[in-house]
Protein backbone atom coordinates (compact mmCIF):
# COMPACT_ATOMS: atom_id res chain seq x y z
CA UNK A 1 0.00 0.00 0.00
CA UNK A 2 1.57 3.58 -0.95
CA UNK A 3 0.76 6.79 0.79
CA UNK A 4 0.94 9.77 -1.70
CA UNK A 5 2.42 13.18 -0.61
CA UNK A 6 -0.93 14.77 -0.19
CA UNK A 7 -2.19 11.66 2.73
CA UNK A 8 1.67 12.39 4.05
CA UNK A 9 1.02 16.31 4.86
CA UNK A 10 -2.26 15.78 6.17
CA UNK A 11 -0.96 13.41 9.07
CA UNK A 12 -0.26 15.05 12.48
CA UNK A 13 2.74 15.94 13.42
CA UNK A 14 5.49 13.10 14.92
CA UNK A 15 3.51 10.61 13.42
CA UNK A 16 5.99 8.49 10.95
CA UNK A 17 4.43 6.50 8.19
CA UNK A 18 6.33 2.90 8.01
CA UNK A 19 7.57 2.15 4.63
CA UNK A 20 5.69 -0.28 2.01
CA UNK A 21 7.38 -3.79 2.94
CA UNK A 22 7.48 -6.43 -0.49
CA UNK A 23 4.97 -9.11 -0.87
CA UNK A 24 6.23 -11.87 1.09
CA UNK A 25 3.31 -14.63 -0.65
CA UNK A 26 3.26 -15.18 -4.45
CA UNK A 27 0.19 -14.10 -6.49
CA UNK A 28 -2.54 -16.76 -6.49
CA UNK A 29 -3.05 -18.44 -9.71
CA UNK A 30 -6.62 -18.33 -10.44
CA UNK A 31 -7.80 -22.44 -11.81
CA UNK A 32 -8.56 -21.98 -15.14
CA UNK A 33 -11.10 -25.48 -14.81
CA UNK A 34 -10.93 -28.31 -17.01
CA UNK A 35 -9.41 -26.83 -20.38
CA UNK A 36 -6.75 -24.85 -17.83
CA UNK A 37 -6.22 -29.16 -16.61
CA UNK A 38 -5.73 -30.24 -20.23
CA UNK A 39 -3.52 -27.39 -21.34
CA UNK A 40 -0.98 -28.10 -18.76
CA UNK A 41 -1.43 -31.85 -18.86
CA UNK A 42 -1.42 -32.63 -22.87
CA UNK A 43 -0.80 -35.76 -22.02
CA UNK A 44 -4.52 -36.48 -20.65
CA UNK A 45 -5.57 -35.16 -23.46
CA UNK A 46 -3.89 -36.65 -26.18
CA UNK A 47 -4.73 -40.00 -24.47
CA UNK A 48 -8.24 -39.04 -23.11
CA UNK A 49 -9.16 -37.83 -26.94
CA UNK A 50 -8.06 -40.86 -28.66
CA UNK A 51 -9.84 -43.26 -25.97
CA UNK A 52 -12.96 -40.86 -26.55
CA UNK A 53 -13.23 -41.70 -30.35
CA UNK A 54 -12.82 -45.20 -29.88
CA UNK A 55 -15.41 -45.18 -27.27
CA UNK A 56 -17.38 -43.45 -30.39
CA UNK A 57 -16.49 -45.75 -33.17
CA UNK A 58 -17.66 -48.49 -30.87
CA UNK A 59 -21.03 -47.18 -29.84
CA UNK A 60 -21.51 -45.82 -33.15
CA UNK A 61 -20.38 -48.51 -35.36
CA UNK A 62 -23.70 -49.59 -36.84
CA UNK A 63 -23.86 -45.64 -38.22
CA UNK A 64 -20.32 -45.76 -39.67
CA UNK A 65 -20.90 -47.53 -42.91
CA UNK A 66 -20.46 -51.26 -41.60
CA UNK A 67 -22.61 -54.18 -41.80
CA UNK A 68 -23.40 -57.36 -40.50
CA UNK A 69 -20.28 -58.49 -38.64
CA UNK A 70 -21.49 -62.40 -38.95
CA UNK A 71 -22.86 -62.12 -41.80
CA UNK A 72 -21.18 -64.79 -44.51
CA UNK A 73 -20.47 -64.62 -48.16
CA UNK A 74 -18.06 -67.41 -49.32
CA UNK A 75 -17.67 -65.91 -52.99
CA UNK A 76 -16.40 -63.05 -51.41
CA UNK A 77 -13.51 -64.59 -48.97
CA UNK A 78 -10.11 -63.45 -48.60
CA UNK A 79 -10.80 -60.23 -50.75
CA UNK A 80 -8.14 -57.48 -50.55
CA UNK A 81 -8.83 -54.28 -49.16
CA UNK A 82 -11.05 -52.10 -51.40
CA UNK A 83 -14.13 -49.39 -52.19
CA UNK A 84 -16.59 -52.42 -51.07
CA UNK A 85 -14.41 -54.23 -48.62
CA UNK A 86 -12.49 -51.15 -46.87
CA UNK A 87 -10.35 -53.61 -44.62
CA UNK A 88 -10.48 -56.57 -46.79
CA UNK A 89 -12.68 -59.50 -45.85
CA UNK A 90 -11.84 -63.14 -44.11
CA UNK A 91 -11.72 -66.73 -44.80
CA UNK A 92 -15.92 -66.72 -44.54
CA UNK A 93 -16.19 -63.55 -46.50
CA UNK A 94 -17.21 -61.47 -43.63
CA UNK A 95 -16.58 -57.87 -43.71
CA UNK A 96 -13.43 -56.98 -41.62
CA UNK A 97 -14.20 -53.46 -41.09
CA UNK A 98 -17.17 -53.96 -39.68
CA UNK A 99 -16.14 -56.55 -37.37
CA UNK A 100 -13.13 -54.75 -36.25
CA UNK A 101 -15.68 -51.83 -35.50
CA UNK A 102 -17.96 -53.67 -33.62
CA UNK A 103 -15.14 -55.88 -31.94
CA UNK A 104 -14.01 -52.49 -30.29
CA UNK A 105 -17.23 -53.12 -28.26
CA UNK A 106 -16.29 -56.02 -26.54
CA UNK A 107 -12.54 -55.04 -26.15
CA UNK A 108 -13.88 -51.74 -24.34
CA UNK A 109 -16.54 -53.32 -22.24
CA UNK A 110 -14.13 -56.18 -20.97
CA UNK A 111 -11.11 -53.64 -20.14
CA UNK A 112 -13.55 -50.56 -18.39
CA UNK A 113 -15.68 -53.15 -16.96
CA UNK A 114 -12.61 -55.38 -15.40
CA UNK A 115 -10.95 -51.63 -14.18
CA UNK A 116 -13.82 -50.46 -12.43
CA UNK A 117 -14.48 -54.27 -10.77
CA UNK A 118 -11.22 -55.06 -9.95
CA UNK A 119 -10.61 -51.29 -8.55
CA UNK A 120 -14.07 -51.90 -6.41
CA UNK A 121 -12.92 -55.33 -4.92
CA UNK A 122 -9.27 -54.48 -4.50
CA UNK A 123 -9.95 -51.18 -2.73
CA UNK A 124 -11.84 -52.93 -0.19
CA UNK A 125 -9.44 -55.51 0.59
CA UNK A 126 -6.70 -53.19 0.42
CA UNK A 127 -8.82 -50.41 2.83
CA UNK A 128 -9.55 -53.62 5.24
CA UNK A 129 -5.70 -55.10 5.23
CA UNK A 130 -3.80 -51.84 5.61
CA UNK A 131 -6.02 -50.62 8.80
CA UNK A 132 -7.00 -53.74 10.68
CA UNK A 133 -3.87 -55.76 11.49
CA UNK A 134 -5.14 -59.00 12.64
CA UNK A 135 -6.77 -59.18 9.03
CA UNK A 136 -3.30 -58.04 7.10
CA UNK A 137 -2.25 -61.37 7.33
CA UNK A 138 -4.58 -63.52 6.46
CA UNK A 139 -5.79 -61.04 3.02
CA UNK A 140 -2.24 -60.45 1.62
CA UNK A 141 -1.44 -63.89 1.94
CA UNK A 142 -4.29 -65.04 -0.06
CA UNK A 143 -3.13 -62.07 -2.06
CA UNK A 144 0.41 -63.44 -2.60
CA UNK A 145 -1.03 -66.93 -3.63
CA UNK A 146 -2.87 -65.19 -6.40
CA UNK A 147 0.19 -63.21 -7.70
CA UNK A 148 2.27 -66.04 -7.99
CA UNK A 149 -0.21 -67.49 -10.46
CA UNK A 150 0.82 -65.74 -13.96
CA UNK A 151 -2.53 -63.35 -14.74
CA UNK A 152 -2.92 -65.08 -18.44
CA UNK A 153 -2.67 -68.30 -16.61
CA UNK A 154 -4.84 -67.68 -13.65
CA UNK A 155 -7.08 -66.85 -16.78
CA UNK A 156 -6.78 -69.88 -18.62
CA UNK A 157 -7.34 -72.11 -15.71
CA UNK A 158 -10.33 -69.71 -14.56
CA UNK A 159 -11.90 -70.32 -18.07
CA UNK A 160 -11.49 -74.21 -18.47
CA UNK A 161 -13.91 -74.34 -16.04
CA UNK A 162 -16.77 -72.52 -17.36
CA UNK A 163 -18.11 -72.18 -20.86
CA UNK A 164 -16.79 -69.25 -23.02
CA UNK A 165 -18.60 -65.89 -22.85
CA UNK A 166 -18.07 -62.26 -22.42
CA UNK A 167 -19.05 -61.90 -18.44
CA UNK A 168 -17.02 -65.00 -17.89
CA UNK A 169 -13.71 -63.48 -19.28
CA UNK A 170 -14.14 -60.36 -17.37
CA UNK A 171 -14.73 -62.50 -14.09
CA UNK A 172 -11.64 -64.25 -14.77
CA UNK A 173 -9.22 -61.33 -15.87
CA UNK A 174 -10.83 -59.56 -12.53
CA UNK A 175 -9.85 -61.90 -10.50
CA UNK A 176 -6.50 -62.27 -11.69
CA UNK A 177 -5.92 -58.48 -11.47
CA UNK A 178 -7.51 -57.65 -8.01
CA UNK A 179 -4.20 -58.41 -5.84
CA UNK A 180 -2.67 -55.80 -7.65
CA UNK A 181 -5.18 -53.35 -6.76
CA UNK A 182 -5.57 -54.60 -3.37
CA UNK A 183 -1.33 -54.29 -2.44
CA UNK A 184 -0.92 -50.64 -4.01
CA UNK A 185 -3.95 -49.62 -1.86
CA UNK A 186 -2.60 -51.16 1.14
CA UNK A 187 0.68 -49.82 0.98
CA UNK A 188 -0.98 -46.51 0.62
CA UNK A 189 -3.29 -46.86 3.90
CA UNK A 190 -0.24 -48.05 5.99
CA UNK A 191 1.40 -44.64 5.32
CA UNK A 192 -1.76 -42.67 5.83
CA UNK A 193 -3.28 -44.82 8.98
CA UNK A 194 0.63 -43.25 11.01
CA UNK A 195 -0.48 -39.71 10.21
CA UNK A 196 -1.49 -36.93 12.83
CA UNK A 197 -4.77 -36.39 11.90
CA UNK A 198 -5.57 -40.29 12.24
CA UNK A 199 -3.99 -40.44 15.57
CA UNK A 200 -6.11 -37.53 16.30
CA UNK A 201 -9.38 -39.09 15.14
CA UNK A 202 -8.47 -42.29 17.14
CA UNK A 203 -7.69 -39.99 20.56
CA UNK A 204 -11.13 -38.36 19.83
CA UNK A 205 -12.98 -41.75 19.85
CA UNK A 206 -14.06 -41.82 16.05
CA UNK A 207 -14.72 -45.42 15.03
CA UNK A 208 -12.65 -47.13 12.59
CA UNK A 209 -14.87 -47.54 9.86
CA UNK A 210 -15.64 -43.60 9.97
CA UNK A 211 -11.95 -43.36 9.98
CA UNK A 212 -11.53 -44.79 6.80
CA UNK A 213 -14.30 -43.01 5.39
CA UNK A 214 -13.25 -39.53 6.06
CA UNK A 215 -9.52 -39.64 6.24
CA UNK A 216 -8.50 -42.74 4.54
CA UNK A 217 -10.44 -43.37 1.25
CA UNK A 218 -9.90 -40.02 -0.05
CA UNK A 219 -6.13 -40.09 0.30
CA UNK A 220 -6.27 -43.60 -1.78
CA UNK A 221 -8.87 -42.62 -4.60
CA UNK A 222 -5.27 -40.77 -6.85
CA UNK A 223 -2.78 -43.36 -6.84
CA UNK A 224 -5.51 -45.85 -7.38
CA UNK A 225 -7.28 -44.45 -10.51
CA UNK A 226 -4.20 -44.43 -11.96
CA UNK A 227 -3.56 -47.95 -11.32
CA UNK A 228 -7.06 -48.94 -12.74
CA UNK A 229 -6.08 -47.31 -16.03
CA UNK A 230 -3.12 -49.39 -16.39
CA UNK A 231 -5.40 -52.56 -15.59
CA UNK A 232 -7.82 -51.60 -18.49
CA UNK A 233 -5.38 -51.89 -20.59
CA UNK A 234 -3.82 -54.85 -19.32
CA UNK A 235 -7.30 -56.80 -19.59
CA UNK A 236 -8.22 -55.68 -23.19
CA UNK A 237 -4.64 -57.23 -23.76
CA UNK A 238 -5.28 -60.78 -21.86
CA UNK A 239 -8.81 -60.68 -23.39
CA UNK A 240 -7.13 -60.53 -26.93
CA UNK A 241 -4.72 -63.38 -26.20
CA UNK A 242 -7.37 -65.37 -24.30
CA UNK A 243 -9.23 -65.29 -27.81
CA UNK A 244 -6.62 -65.57 -29.98
CA UNK A 245 -5.88 -69.30 -27.87
CA UNK A 246 -9.40 -69.90 -28.19
CA UNK A 247 -9.90 -69.92 -24.65
CA UNK A 248 -11.55 -66.44 -24.19
CA UNK A 249 -14.83 -65.47 -25.99
CA UNK A 250 -16.61 -67.63 -28.54
CA UNK A 251 -15.55 -67.61 -31.96
CA UNK A 252 -19.31 -66.25 -33.22
CA UNK A 253 -18.36 -62.78 -31.36
CA UNK A 254 -16.58 -60.21 -33.26
CA UNK A 255 -13.50 -59.53 -31.15
CA UNK A 256 -10.37 -58.32 -32.00
CA UNK A 257 -8.81 -61.59 -30.73
CA UNK A 258 -10.76 -63.64 -32.53
CA UNK A 259 -10.16 -61.93 -36.30
CA UNK A 260 -6.86 -62.14 -35.58
CA UNK A 261 -6.95 -65.85 -34.47
CA UNK A 262 -9.14 -66.72 -37.64
CA UNK A 263 -6.24 -64.55 -40.05
CA UNK A 264 -3.15 -66.18 -38.49
CA UNK A 265 -3.31 -69.11 -41.05
CA UNK A 266 -2.50 -66.56 -43.80
CA UNK A 267 -0.72 -64.41 -42.23
CA UNK A 268 1.97 -64.44 -44.55
CA UNK A 269 -0.15 -63.82 -47.79
CA UNK A 270 -3.14 -62.25 -46.45
CA UNK A 271 -1.40 -59.98 -43.54
CA UNK A 272 -4.19 -57.64 -43.61
CA UNK A 273 -6.61 -59.69 -41.70
CA UNK A 274 -4.39 -59.28 -38.11
CA UNK A 275 -2.98 -56.21 -39.06
CA UNK A 276 -6.13 -53.97 -38.60
CA UNK A 277 -7.72 -55.37 -35.31
CA UNK A 278 -3.73 -55.79 -34.20
CA UNK A 279 -3.63 -52.18 -34.80
CA UNK A 280 -6.84 -51.03 -33.63
CA UNK A 281 -5.89 -52.77 -30.20
CA UNK A 282 -2.49 -51.13 -30.20
CA UNK A 283 -4.05 -47.98 -30.73
CA UNK A 284 -6.34 -48.46 -28.20
CA UNK A 285 -3.95 -49.49 -25.72
CA UNK A 286 -1.84 -46.87 -26.57
CA UNK A 287 -4.52 -44.23 -25.15
CA UNK A 288 -5.30 -45.56 -22.29
CA UNK A 289 -1.11 -46.25 -21.37
CA UNK A 290 -0.82 -42.30 -21.98
CA UNK A 291 -4.11 -41.55 -19.84
CA UNK A 292 -2.22 -43.22 -16.82
CA UNK A 293 0.67 -41.53 -17.69
CA UNK A 294 -0.77 -37.79 -17.79
CA UNK A 295 -3.53 -38.88 -14.64
CA UNK A 296 -0.11 -40.19 -12.52
CA UNK A 297 1.70 -37.11 -13.08
CA UNK A 298 -0.88 -34.25 -13.00
CA UNK A 299 -2.08 -36.08 -9.17
CA UNK A 300 1.01 -36.67 -8.08
CA UNK A 301 1.68 -33.11 -5.95
CA UNK A 302 5.37 -33.46 -6.46
CA UNK A 303 5.14 -33.74 -10.47
CA UNK A 304 2.30 -31.95 -10.92
CA UNK A 305 2.26 -28.40 -11.93
CA UNK A 306 0.90 -25.35 -10.85
CA UNK A 307 -2.77 -24.41 -12.84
Amino acid sequence: MTVSATSTASLPPGLVVAPQLPDLLLPVKVRRGVLGFLRSHPTVAFGGALLLCLVLVGIFAPFLGTVDPTALAPAKRTRAPSADFWFGSDLLGRDIYSRVLYGARISLSVGLSVALLASLAGLAIGLIAGFVRWADSILMRVMDGLMSIPPILLAIALMALTRGSVGNVILAITIAEIPRVSRLVRGVVLSLREQPYVDAAIASGTRTPMIILRHILPNTLAPMLVQATYICASAMIVESILSFIGAGTPPTIPSWGNIMAEGRALWQVKPYIVFFPAAFLSVTVLAVNLLGDGLRDALDPRMAKNL
